[in-house]
């Protein structure tokens, strides 16, 4: 399997309440995120929130496409949001939000492998294609939460 580590970073002068919200409900990200095809919650939840199980449809900017599942496993609103993957991609993502002087920063690490052979085969070649595949859809996610909240985007969702 192929393994990614990727950081990617946002900020917008939003507050950060707004932003968590919008983060926090994946169910709306079609609205603002190109690329994604559609969310669908899956199964139950505690009281808390964690355990809920989002299945997530995209499309990259490369024309193929990934189906992956996540399972809340943290959420300290409105700081942290974390979710174990599975599916077309193994491994976990967290969501960690700060505010100061207006601005709110959003960090995301994407820590996953990939579990699509032909992916795992093309690795070797095609690892700088789905680095700049992913860091084009975190700018797509940039733009269109900025959008979404009526904000202006300060750093271009890069990495």
């Amino acid at each position: 399997m192929a393994n990614y580590d990727f950081m990617t970073r946002w900020e917008m002068p939003a507050p950060m309440e707004e932003v968590y919200r919008a983060i926090g409900q994946p169910l709306h990200w079609p609205h603002w995120w190109q690329g994604l095809r559609r969310v669908e919650a899956l199964g139950s939840y505690n009281e808390r929130g964690t355990g809920r199980v989002y299945r997530y449809h995209w499309r990259s900017p490369l024309g193929y496409s990934l189906c992956f599942d996540i399972r809340v496993t943290r959420l300290y609103a409105p700081w942290l949001i974390v979710g174990q993957a599975s599916g077309d991609v193994e491994g976990w993502g967290c969501w960690q939000l700060s505010e100061a002087a207006g601005i709110t920063r959003v960090r995301y690490r994407w820590r996953v492998r990939t579990t699509r052979r032909w992916m795992n085969l093309t690795a070797p070649l095609a690892r700088p294609l789905f680095v700049w595949s992913h860091d084009a859809m975190m700018h797509n996610g940039a733009l269109g939460l900025s959008r979404w909240l009526q904000a202006r985007q300060l750093n271009g969702g890069r990495r």
